[in-house]
């Protein structure tokens, strides 16, 4: 029953709450030591990905390899991938922190962008690495929407993981969809949903500049939250017949039953973008592999503690998990 009892996070005094542990450090943080290679891989429906690769000098090679994935409207820029990247490589480890399509910079060339449920493109940055020959093992990490997508792609079908995935770490994921969409729009959580809505509405806009005719831009201000949004446009452009059915199959709460690597799954009880059915607790007690860790402090993608190296709780947990003998 891999509950995780205990969690040792304390946050630092001055972020008391979980929108302090959520805002200071996406604002604030910053974490200069990370260079990356960017390469440019094209897809197989004529798309591209673009990767950032970041690894350990040369006179330390590893066959480890650890790709992270990030969250809503994020890139491999943003300070806690940086964070992540920087620990796994401070471990040994290649990382790769992948941008989604759109992500990354530069529009993507097709109507289709990402979504939350998008394991395919997973799957083929997985391979791709696995192409190289270099890597023996895989781990995965992935933070709120890339912590969705990364269990999903576990637990969908087991049998297309390949076998150098071998554990796996998330952070702040909404394992039900639907409920987050409506939980990020209470009233003391607008200031998230309005920033998510600013890039996602400029997104489609530019989407429309570069398919002329394709996307349709009729009263896309007057859509004020994700269930809006995501019936207007995510849905229909990825294959769904609305923001219900996309939630519905996209959510990776329905599919944490059948991972089959050690995983292990942090939400902040104090989260603001998680409501209570995040939290898979009969689930993890019933499963040989997913470990559910509850901390009371957090926030949202924060797990700031203050420490003079700049570590976050997030990163230390995540390399403690992904290379112990025994998971715990």
């Amino acid at each position: 029953m891999p509950l995780v009892s205990h969690s040792s996070y304390q946050p630092p005094f001055y972020l008391f709450n979980g929108h302090l542990q959520t805002i200071v450090p996406s604002l604030w943080r910053s974490v200069p030591e990370v260079r990356y290679q960017r390469e440019r891989v094209e897809t197989e429906d004529g798309d591209f990905l673009d990767l950032d690769w970041s690894r350990p000098p040369a006179e330390l090679p590893t066959d480890t390899l650890a790709i992270v994935s990030h969250g809503l409207e994020g890139d491999a820029s943003r300070p806690y991938v940086r964070g992540m990247v920087r620990a796994l490589n401070q471990a040994g480890m290649d990382a790769l922190a992948w941008n989604y399509r759109s992500c990354s910079g530069e529009m993507n060339r097709l109507l289709r962008s990402y979504h939350l449920g998008d394991t395919d493109d997973l799957d083929f940055v997985v391979r791709y690495a696995l192409g190289t020959t270099r890597y023996r093992r895989v781990f995965l990490t992935g933070f709120s929407a890339g912590g969705n997508v990364t269990l999903k792609y576990l637990g969908e079908n087991p049998d297309r993981v390949p076998r150098q995935v071998q554990r796996a770490a998330v952070f702040s994921v909404p394992t039900d969809l639907k409920s987050s969409s409506y939980h990020i729009a209470r009233p003391e959580n607008r200031i998230y949903l309005k920033r998510f809505m600013k890039t996602l509405r400029a997104k489609m806009r530019q989407k429309a500049d570069l398919l002329p005719g394709q996307v349709d831009l009729t009263n896309i201000d007057a859509l004020q939250d994700f269930p809006q949004f995501d019936d207007r446009f995510t849905a229909p452009m990825h294959g769904f017949t609305s923001a219900d059915e996309y939630y519905e199959h996209a959510s990776s709460g329905r599919y944490l039953a059948g991972i089959q690597i050690p995983t292990l799954l942090v939400n902040a009880l104090n989260d603001p973008f998680l409501p209570p059915s995040c939290f898979p607790r009969e689930v993890a007690t019933r499963s040989a592999f997913v470990y559910l860790e509850t901390p009371a402090d957090g926030g949202h993608v924060g797990f700031g503690e203050g420490s003079p190296d700049g570590a976050y709780y997030s990163e230390r947990r995540a390399v403690e998990f992904l290379t112990a003998e025994v998971p715990a």
